[in-house]
Protein backbone atom coordinates (compact mmCIF):
# COMPACT_ATOMS: atom_id res chain seq x y z
CA UNK A 1 0.00 0.00 0.00
CA UNK A 2 1.52 3.42 -1.14
CA UNK A 3 1.28 6.35 1.11
CA UNK A 4 -0.40 9.29 -0.12
CA UNK A 5 1.38 12.58 1.10
CA UNK A 6 -0.55 14.54 -1.19
CA UNK A 7 -3.78 14.07 1.45
CA UNK A 8 -3.83 17.48 3.43
CA UNK A 9 -6.77 18.13 5.99
CA UNK A 10 -9.19 19.85 3.43
CA UNK A 11 -7.81 19.09 0.21
CA UNK A 12 -5.19 17.40 -1.92
CA UNK A 13 -2.16 18.91 -2.89
CA UNK A 14 1.78 17.71 -3.57
CA UNK A 15 4.63 17.96 -5.87
CA UNK A 16 3.98 16.50 -9.08
CA UNK A 17 6.27 13.29 -9.51
CA UNK A 18 6.87 13.08 -6.23
CA UNK A 19 3.06 13.25 -4.61
CA UNK A 20 0.77 13.62 -7.01
CA UNK A 21 1.04 12.11 -10.90
CA UNK A 22 -1.82 10.75 -13.30
CA UNK A 23 -1.96 7.41 -11.89
CA UNK A 24 -2.57 8.95 -8.47
CA UNK A 25 -5.43 10.87 -9.87
CA UNK A 26 -7.15 8.24 -11.30
CA UNK A 27 -7.13 6.03 -7.99
CA UNK A 28 -8.74 9.28 -6.27
CA UNK A 29 -11.15 9.43 -9.07
CA UNK A 30 -12.42 5.90 -8.04
CA UNK A 31 -11.79 6.45 -4.41
CA UNK A 32 -14.34 9.69 -4.62
CA UNK A 33 -16.80 7.77 -6.40
CA UNK A 34 -17.23 4.56 -3.87
CA UNK A 35 -17.18 7.07 -0.66
CA UNK A 36 -19.08 9.87 -1.74
CA UNK A 37 -21.35 7.79 -4.03
CA UNK A 38 -22.64 11.28 -6.00
CA UNK A 39 -24.26 9.80 -9.34
CA UNK A 40 -23.29 12.89 -10.61
CA UNK A 41 -20.04 15.06 -10.51
CA UNK A 42 -18.57 18.19 -11.97
CA UNK A 43 -14.42 18.38 -13.01
CA UNK A 44 -13.07 20.80 -13.72
CA UNK A 45 -8.94 22.36 -14.15
CA UNK A 46 -6.86 25.74 -13.34
CA UNK A 47 -4.33 27.12 -16.38
CA UNK A 48 -0.93 24.72 -15.06
CA UNK A 49 0.34 22.77 -17.25
CA UNK A 50 -0.37 19.87 -15.89
CA UNK A 51 -3.56 20.05 -14.97
CA UNK A 52 -5.26 18.66 -18.35
CA UNK A 53 -3.28 15.68 -17.98
CA UNK A 54 -4.33 15.11 -14.21
CA UNK A 55 -7.64 16.33 -14.65
CA UNK A 56 -8.12 13.78 -17.60
CA UNK A 57 -7.24 10.90 -15.20
CA UNK A 58 -9.04 11.80 -12.52
CA UNK A 59 -12.23 12.10 -14.75
CA UNK A 60 -11.49 8.58 -16.27
CA UNK A 61 -11.41 6.96 -12.60
CA UNK A 62 -14.78 8.93 -11.80
CA UNK A 63 -16.38 7.22 -14.72
CA UNK A 64 -14.63 4.18 -14.58
CA UNK A 65 -16.43 3.67 -11.07
CA UNK A 66 -19.93 4.53 -12.47
CA UNK A 67 -20.03 8.24 -12.02
CA UNK A 68 -21.53 10.67 -14.78
CA UNK A 69 -19.01 13.01 -15.53
CA UNK A 70 -19.42 16.35 -16.48
CA UNK A 71 -16.47 18.59 -17.40
CA UNK A 72 -16.52 22.26 -17.43
CA UNK A 73 -13.36 22.52 -18.57
CA UNK A 74 -10.64 25.37 -18.07
CA UNK A 75 -12.27 27.27 -14.63
CA UNK A 76 -11.59 28.97 -11.69
CA UNK A 77 -12.56 26.85 -8.87
CA UNK A 78 -15.73 28.48 -7.54
CA UNK A 79 -16.98 27.58 -11.34
CA UNK A 80 -16.49 24.19 -9.74
CA UNK A 81 -18.52 25.12 -6.80
CA UNK A 82 -21.02 26.73 -8.70
CA UNK A 83 -21.35 24.03 -11.37
CA UNK A 84 -22.15 21.12 -8.64
CA UNK A 85 -24.99 22.84 -7.26
CA UNK A 86 -26.15 24.35 -10.49
CA UNK A 87 -26.29 20.62 -11.84
CA UNK A 88 -27.51 19.35 -8.76
CA UNK A 89 -24.60 16.95 -9.26
CA UNK A 90 -23.86 14.59 -5.63
CA UNK A 91 -19.84 16.01 -5.95
CA UNK A 92 -17.30 18.77 -7.91
CA UNK A 93 -13.63 18.06 -8.09
CA UNK A 94 -11.16 21.23 -9.36
CA UNK A 95 -7.35 20.85 -10.57
CA UNK A 96 -5.53 23.22 -8.95
CA UNK A 97 -2.47 24.21 -6.75
CA UNK A 98 -3.98 27.78 -6.48
CA UNK A 99 -0.65 29.31 -5.07
CA UNK A 100 1.71 26.84 -4.95
CA UNK A 101 5.20 26.63 -6.89
CA UNK A 102 4.79 25.72 -10.37
CA UNK A 103 5.86 22.09 -9.85
CA UNK A 104 3.18 21.30 -7.50
CA UNK A 105 -1.00 20.83 -8.38
CA UNK A 106 -3.82 19.67 -6.35
CA UNK A 107 -7.42 18.85 -5.74
CA UNK A 108 -10.53 20.54 -4.30
CA UNK A 109 -13.29 18.52 -3.43
CA UNK A 110 -16.68 19.26 -2.64
CA UNK A 111 -20.13 16.90 -2.28
CA UNK A 112 -23.45 17.90 -2.70
CA UNK A 113 -24.83 21.60 -2.20
CA UNK A 114 -20.85 22.50 -2.82
CA UNK A 115 -20.56 21.11 0.54
CA UNK A 116 -16.80 21.00 1.18
CA UNK A 117 -15.00 17.52 2.36
CA UNK A 118 -12.45 17.30 4.88
CA UNK A 119 -10.56 14.96 6.52
CA UNK A 120 -13.12 14.39 9.38
CA UNK A 121 -15.74 14.07 6.51
CA UNK A 122 -14.61 11.88 3.87
CA UNK A 123 -11.60 12.68 2.91
CA UNK A 124 -9.72 10.09 4.70
CA UNK A 125 -11.84 7.16 3.37
CA UNK A 126 -10.98 8.31 -0.04
CA UNK A 127 -6.87 8.26 0.46
CA UNK A 128 -7.78 5.02 2.21
CA UNK A 129 -9.15 3.67 -0.66
CA UNK A 130 -6.60 5.28 -2.99
CA UNK A 131 -3.72 4.33 -1.04
CA UNK A 132 -5.25 0.59 -1.03
CA UNK A 133 -5.78 0.68 -4.79
CA UNK A 134 -9.08 -1.76 -5.11
CA UNK A 135 -12.05 -0.59 -6.36
CA UNK A 136 -15.87 -2.37 -6.24
CA UNK A 137 -16.96 -3.66 -9.33
CA UNK A 138 -18.67 -0.83 -11.56
CA UNK A 139 -20.63 -0.11 -14.69
CA UNK A 140 -18.53 2.49 -16.39
CA UNK A 141 -20.49 6.06 -16.62
CA UNK A 142 -20.07 8.64 -19.10
CA UNK A 143 -18.07 11.87 -19.21
CA UNK A 144 -19.87 14.84 -20.98
CA UNK A 145 -18.54 18.38 -21.52
CA UNK A 146 -20.96 21.31 -20.76
CA UNK A 147 -20.55 24.96 -20.03
CA UNK A 148 -22.03 26.85 -17.23
CA UNK A 149 -19.91 29.97 -17.63
CA UNK A 150 -23.28 31.84 -18.36
CA UNK A 151 -25.22 30.77 -15.81
CA UNK A 152 -22.00 31.44 -13.32
CA UNK A 153 -21.81 34.68 -14.59
CA UNK A 154 -25.73 35.43 -14.11
CA UNK A 155 -25.44 34.29 -10.16
CA UNK A 156 -22.06 36.70 -9.39
CA UNK A 157 -23.62 39.49 -11.03
CA UNK A 158 -26.85 39.02 -8.95
CA UNK A 159 -24.81 40.29 -5.83
CA UNK A 160 -24.64 43.55 -7.19
CA UNK A 161 -27.01 46.64 -8.30
CA UNK A 162 -25.84 47.12 -11.61
CA UNK A 163 -28.02 50.66 -11.82
CA UNK A 164 -25.95 52.02 -8.83
CA UNK A 165 -22.47 51.76 -10.48
CA UNK A 166 -20.99 55.10 -10.56
CA UNK A 167 -17.69 55.58 -13.68
CA UNK A 168 -15.03 54.26 -12.36
CA UNK A 169 -11.95 52.71 -13.77
CA UNK A 170 -10.64 49.26 -12.20
CA UNK A 171 -7.23 47.50 -13.08
CA UNK A 172 -7.32 43.88 -12.59
CA UNK A 173 -4.52 41.75 -12.43
CA UNK A 174 -4.97 38.24 -12.88
CA UNK A 175 -1.25 36.79 -12.52
CA UNK A 176 -1.77 34.67 -16.24
CA UNK A 177 -3.97 32.27 -13.54
CA UNK A 178 -7.33 31.37 -14.31
CA UNK A 179 -9.38 34.54 -14.14
CA UNK A 180 -8.79 36.50 -16.89
CA UNK A 181 -11.42 34.49 -19.29
CA UNK A 182 -13.68 34.22 -16.50
CA UNK A 183 -13.67 37.95 -15.79
CA UNK A 184 -14.28 38.95 -19.16
CA UNK A 185 -17.49 36.86 -19.15
CA UNK A 186 -18.60 39.05 -16.44
CA UNK A 187 -17.32 42.14 -17.46
CA UNK A 188 -19.17 41.12 -20.72
CA UNK A 189 -22.18 41.31 -18.60
CA UNK A 190 -21.24 44.62 -17.11
CA UNK A 191 -20.85 46.25 -20.69
CA UNK A 192 -24.16 48.73 -19.95
CA UNK A 193 -22.36 50.21 -16.45
CA UNK A 194 -19.78 52.73 -16.67
CA UNK A 195 -17.04 50.46 -15.27
CA UNK A 196 -13.83 50.98 -17.34
CA UNK A 197 -11.26 48.22 -16.89
CA UNK A 198 -8.18 47.41 -17.11
CA UNK A 199 -6.14 44.58 -17.38
CA UNK A 200 -2.57 43.34 -16.84
CA UNK A 201 -1.07 39.94 -16.98
CA UNK A 202 -4.01 38.66 -18.18
CA UNK A 203 -4.24 35.70 -20.27
CA UNK A 204 -3.84 32.32 -18.59
CA UNK A 205 0.47 31.18 -19.02
CA UNK A 206 1.14 27.86 -17.65
CA UNK A 207 4.86 29.17 -17.59
CA UNK A 208 3.53 31.91 -15.54
CA UNK A 209 6.12 34.76 -16.55
CA UNK A 210 5.35 36.99 -14.22
CA UNK A 211 5.84 34.59 -11.38
CA UNK A 212 3.35 32.21 -9.35
CA UNK A 213 0.30 34.05 -8.52
CA UNK A 214 -0.44 34.86 -5.25
CA UNK A 215 -0.55 38.65 -4.42
CA UNK A 216 -0.71 38.18 -0.43
CA UNK A 217 3.51 37.91 -0.89
CA UNK A 218 4.24 41.48 -0.15
CA UNK A 219 7.50 41.16 -3.06
CA UNK A 220 4.49 40.63 -5.58
CA UNK A 221 2.71 43.82 -4.54
CA UNK A 222 4.19 46.87 -6.02
CA UNK A 223 3.85 45.62 -9.48
CA UNK A 224 0.16 46.03 -9.42
CA UNK A 225 0.39 49.06 -7.02
CA UNK A 226 3.02 51.02 -9.94
CA UNK A 227 0.28 50.14 -12.33
CA UNK A 228 -2.62 51.60 -10.52
CA UNK A 229 -1.10 54.87 -9.90
CA UNK A 230 0.31 54.41 -13.95
CA UNK A 231 -2.96 54.06 -15.29
CA UNK A 232 -5.11 56.79 -12.45
CA UNK A 233 -7.59 54.03 -11.53
CA UNK A 234 -9.89 53.74 -8.47
CA UNK A 235 -8.92 51.02 -7.05
CA UNK A 236 -7.11 47.27 -7.99
CA UNK A 237 -7.89 44.21 -7.62
CA UNK A 238 -5.65 41.13 -7.70
CA UNK A 239 -6.10 37.38 -7.81
CA UNK A 240 -4.35 34.23 -7.35
CA UNK A 241 -3.98 30.93 -9.24
CA UNK A 242 -7.46 29.71 -9.18
CA UNK A 243 -8.67 33.16 -8.42
CA UNK A 244 -10.95 31.80 -5.41
CA UNK A 245 -8.96 35.13 -3.05
CA UNK A 246 -8.97 38.53 -4.61
CA UNK A 247 -6.77 41.23 -3.21
CA UNK A 248 -7.32 45.15 -3.38
CA UNK A 249 -5.62 48.09 -3.72
CA UNK A 250 -6.72 51.85 -2.92
CA UNK A 251 -6.53 54.41 -5.47
CA UNK A 252 -3.41 55.43 -4.24
CA UNK A 253 -1.60 52.12 -4.68
CA UNK A 254 -1.66 50.43 -1.45
CA UNK A 255 -2.02 47.17 -0.19
CA UNK A 256 -5.04 46.56 1.89
CA UNK A 257 -4.72 43.83 4.08
CA UNK A 258 -7.69 41.56 3.89
CA UNK A 259 -9.25 41.92 7.32
CA UNK A 260 -10.12 45.51 6.37
CA UNK A 261 -12.10 44.00 3.48
CA UNK A 262 -13.73 41.42 5.63
CA UNK A 263 -14.92 44.67 8.11
CA UNK A 264 -16.37 46.63 4.69
CA UNK A 265 -18.37 43.72 3.33
CA UNK A 266 -19.80 42.54 6.46
CA UNK A 267 -20.97 46.68 7.06
CA UNK A 268 -22.33 45.94 3.81
CA UNK A 269 -24.19 42.90 4.37
CA UNK A 270 -25.41 43.88 7.79
CA UNK A 271 -27.23 47.34 5.87
CA UNK A 272 -28.62 45.11 4.04
CA UNK A 273 -29.76 42.52 6.53
CA UNK A 274 -30.29 43.56 10.03
CA UNK A 275 -28.67 41.54 12.49
CA UNK A 276 -27.19 38.97 9.95
CA UNK A 277 -24.53 36.98 11.42
CA UNK A 278 -21.04 37.28 10.13
CA UNK A 279 -18.14 34.49 10.87
CA UNK A 280 -14.88 35.50 10.63
CA UNK A 281 -11.80 33.42 11.79
CA UNK A 282 -9.81 34.37 14.64
CA UNK A 283 -6.34 35.60 13.75
CA UNK A 284 -6.92 39.11 13.29
CA UNK A 285 -10.75 40.23 14.39
CA UNK A 286 -10.78 43.11 16.35
CA UNK A 287 -11.77 45.26 13.61
CA UNK A 288 -14.49 42.83 12.39
CA UNK A 289 -15.86 41.87 15.61
CA UNK A 290 -16.25 46.08 16.14
CA UNK A 291 -17.98 46.95 12.87
CA UNK A 292 -20.14 43.71 13.01
CA UNK A 293 -21.49 44.97 16.71
CA UNK A 294 -21.63 49.02 15.63
CA UNK A 295 -23.77 47.84 12.62
CA UNK A 296 -26.13 45.68 15.03
CA UNK A 297 -24.99 42.32 13.81
CA UNK A 298 -23.57 39.06 15.43
CA UNK A 299 -19.80 38.16 14.80
CA UNK A 300 -19.03 34.35 14.73
CA UNK A 301 -15.55 33.22 15.22
CA UNK A 302 -14.45 29.57 13.06
CA UNK A 303 -11.51 27.71 13.12
CA UNK A 304 -9.65 29.11 9.92
CA UNK A 305 -9.94 27.07 6.23
CA UNK A 306 -12.41 27.01 4.10
CA UNK A 307 -14.27 23.40 5.09
CA UNK A 308 -14.49 24.70 8.50
CA UNK A 309 -15.76 28.40 7.91
CA UNK A 310 -18.23 27.30 5.48
CA UNK A 311 -19.47 24.62 8.42
CA UNK A 312 -19.94 26.96 10.66
CA UNK A 313 -22.10 29.83 8.27
CA UNK A 314 -24.01 27.01 7.64
CA UNK A 315 -24.53 25.99 11.32
CA UNK A 316 -25.21 29.43 11.96
CA UNK A 317 -26.98 30.71 8.21
CA UNK A 318 -24.30 33.44 7.89
CA UNK A 319 -24.87 35.66 5.26
CA UNK A 320 -21.11 36.32 5.29
CA UNK A 321 -17.83 35.07 5.81
CA UNK A 322 -14.52 36.50 5.44
CA UNK A 323 -10.80 35.42 6.18
CA UNK A 324 -7.91 37.63 6.62
CA UNK A 325 -6.40 35.55 3.88
CA UNK A 326 -9.00 37.04 1.35
CA UNK A 327 -11.35 34.40 0.95
CA UNK A 328 -14.83 35.76 1.57
CA UNK A 329 -18.07 33.26 1.27
CA UNK A 330 -21.34 34.03 0.57
CA UNK A 331 -24.69 32.51 1.64
CA UNK A 332 -26.23 32.65 -1.48
CA UNK A 333 -23.40 31.67 -3.60
CA UNK A 334 -23.91 27.93 -2.10
CA UNK A 335 -22.14 29.25 1.14
CA UNK A 336 -18.93 29.05 -1.01
CA UNK A 337 -15.74 31.49 -1.24
CA UNK A 338 -15.79 33.21 -4.47
CA UNK A 339 -13.15 35.56 -5.88
CA UNK A 340 -14.97 37.51 -8.28
CA UNK A 341 -18.36 38.70 -5.70
CA UNK A 342 -15.95 40.76 -3.75
CA UNK A 343 -14.78 43.27 -6.13
CA UNK A 344 -18.42 43.67 -6.89
CA UNK A 345 -19.84 44.86 -4.36
CA UNK A 346 -16.38 46.91 -3.51
CA UNK A 347 -17.36 48.60 -6.75
CA UNK A 348 -20.85 49.07 -5.70
CA UNK A 349 -19.85 50.75 -1.89
CA UNK A 350 -18.01 53.17 -3.67
CA UNK A 351 -19.96 54.20 -6.17
CA UNK A 352 -22.98 54.79 -3.32
CA UNK A 353 -20.91 56.26 -1.42
CA UNK A 354 -19.13 58.52 -3.56
CA UNK A 355 -16.21 58.27 -1.52
CA UNK A 356 -12.36 56.24 -2.48
CA UNK A 357 -11.68 52.92 -1.43
CA UNK A 358 -8.73 54.64 0.85
CA UNK A 359 -11.62 56.73 2.83
CA UNK A 360 -13.57 53.37 3.23
CA UNK A 361 -10.80 51.63 4.77
CA UNK A 362 -8.24 54.32 6.77
CA UNK A 363 -10.28 55.14 9.85
CA UNK A 364 -10.54 51.32 10.38
CA UNK A 365 -6.58 50.71 9.49
CA UNK A 366 -6.00 53.62 12.03
CA UNK A 367 -8.38 52.16 14.57
CA UNK A 368 -7.26 48.91 14.81
CA UNK A 369 -3.51 48.49 13.14
CA UNK A 370 -2.20 45.07 12.14
CA UNK A 371 0.52 43.47 11.35
CA UNK A 372 0.11 41.26 8.19
CA UNK A 373 0.54 38.07 8.52
CA UNK A 374 4.29 37.21 9.44
CA UNK A 375 5.10 33.64 8.18
CA UNK A 376 8.91 31.60 10.19
CA UNK A 377 10.36 28.61 9.06
CA UNK A 378 12.27 27.56 11.77
CA UNK A 379 14.03 24.10 12.70
CA UNK A 380 12.14 23.98 15.78
CA UNK A 381 8.69 25.43 15.68
CA UNK A 382 6.79 23.59 18.59
CA UNK A 383 9.66 25.32 20.94
CA UNK A 384 9.49 28.76 19.24
CA UNK A 385 5.33 27.85 20.25
CA UNK A 386 6.63 26.90 23.86
CA UNK A 387 8.99 29.90 24.24
CA UNK A 388 5.34 32.56 23.09
CA UNK A 389 3.39 30.59 25.85
CA UNK A 390 5.39 31.19 28.36
CA UNK A 391 6.28 34.62 28.06
CA UNK A 392 2.80 35.89 26.83
CA UNK A 393 0.38 33.43 28.36
CA UNK A 394 0.54 34.10 32.05
CA UNK A 395 -0.39 37.73 31.75
CA UNK A 396 -2.98 38.13 28.96
CA UNK A 397 -6.26 38.95 29.95
CA UNK A 398 -7.72 36.62 27.45
CA UNK A 399 -6.35 33.83 26.11
CA UNK A 400 -7.60 30.62 23.68
CA UNK A 401 -6.30 27.58 22.12
CA UNK A 402 -9.38 27.87 18.97
CA UNK A 403 -6.98 28.20 16.34
CA UNK A 404 -3.15 27.95 17.27
CA UNK A 405 -2.83 29.97 20.43
CA UNK A 406 -4.33 33.82 20.83
CA UNK A 407 -3.52 36.06 23.79
CA UNK A 408 -5.03 39.56 24.23
CA UNK A 409 -3.88 42.24 26.19
CA UNK A 410 -6.14 45.21 27.29
CA UNK A 411 -4.41 47.09 23.92
CA UNK A 412 -3.05 44.55 21.79
CA UNK A 413 -3.46 40.57 20.82
CA UNK A 414 -1.39 38.52 18.68
CA UNK A 415 -2.12 34.75 17.43
CA UNK A 416 0.37 31.92 16.61
CA UNK A 417 -0.45 29.05 14.53
CA UNK A 418 0.98 26.68 12.44
CA UNK A 419 -0.37 26.66 8.71
CA UNK A 420 -2.57 23.96 7.60
CA UNK A 421 -1.27 23.88 4.19
CA UNK A 422 2.02 24.69 4.46
CA UNK A 423 5.63 24.42 7.50
CA UNK A 424 5.43 27.78 8.43
CA UNK A 425 4.85 29.20 11.76
CA UNK A 426 2.41 32.26 11.36
CA UNK A 427 1.78 35.69 13.45
CA UNK A 428 -0.38 37.89 13.57
CA UNK A 429 -0.69 41.23 15.92
CA UNK A 430 -2.82 43.80 16.15
CA UNK A 431 -4.19 47.04 18.29
CA UNK A 432 -6.26 49.25 19.71
CA UNK A 433 -5.41 52.49 17.92
CA UNK A 434 -2.15 51.83 18.29
CA UNK A 435 0.64 51.24 15.30
CA UNK A 436 3.93 51.79 16.91
CA UNK A 437 2.90 49.41 19.64
CA UNK A 438 2.35 46.72 16.83
CA UNK A 439 5.36 47.62 15.16
CA UNK A 440 7.21 46.63 18.64
CA UNK A 441 5.03 43.84 19.54
CA UNK A 442 5.54 42.23 15.63
CA UNK A 443 9.28 42.85 16.27
CA UNK A 444 9.74 41.69 19.90
CA UNK A 445 7.38 38.40 19.15
CA UNK A 446 9.14 37.97 16.16
CA UNK A 447 12.78 37.97 17.58
CA UNK A 448 11.18 35.46 20.55
CA UNK A 449 10.31 32.98 17.78
CA UNK A 450 13.78 32.88 15.27
CA UNK A 451 15.77 32.92 18.75
CA UNK A 452 13.80 29.91 20.13
CA UNK A 453 12.93 28.07 16.96
CA UNK A 454 16.30 28.19 15.49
Amino acid sequence: MTDLTCFKSYDIRGQLGRDLDADICYRIGRAFVAVIDPGTVVVGRDARESSPELCDALARGLRDSGAHVIDIGSCGTEEVYFATSHFEAGGGLMVTASHNPIDYNGIKLVKAGSRPISAAEGLNEIKALAEANTFPEAEPGVIEARDPRADYVEKVLSFVDQSALKPLKILVNAGNGQAGPSFDAIARGLSGTPLEFVRMHHDPDSSFPNGIPNPLLPENQPVTAQALRDCGADFAVAWDGDFDRCFFFDETGRFIDGEYIVGLLAAAFLAKESGAKIVHDPRVMWNTVDIVAENGGEAVVSLTGHALIKAKMREVDAVYGGEMSAHHYFRNFMYCDSGMIPWLLVAELVSRSGKPLSSLVSDRMAKFPSSGERNFRLADPQAAIDAFEAEYLEGASLHDRLDGISVAYADWRANLRRSNTEPVVRLNVETRGDAVLCAEKTAEISALLERAGG
